[in-house]
């Protein structure tokens, strides 16, 4: 089962960037999309950027996953 969470990427340079989710910074390898830009947001699994998504969608999963951690 693959787990990944919505990040914004808020720094690039060349396949490592800078992304933040709830303040919290951390290094991204963007190599498997190499186009992505400051201010998108992509799926982080393992440290690896694996897709780029629309803030709406990742506004909806970190949601999901507040109410779900409300639960434990």
């Amino acid at each position: 089962m693959c787990l990944a969470v919505p990040i914004k990427i808020i720094e690039v340079n060349d396949i490592k960037a800078i992304g933040e989710i709830e303040g919290v910074k951390r290094e991204v390898n963007v190599s498997l999309i190499p186009e992505v830009k400051i201010g998108e947001y992509v799926l982080l699994h393992a440290g690896f950027a694996i897709q780029i998504i629309d803030e709406e969608a990742a506004k909806e999963i970190l949601s999901i996953w507040k109410d779900l951690l409300k639960k434990l």
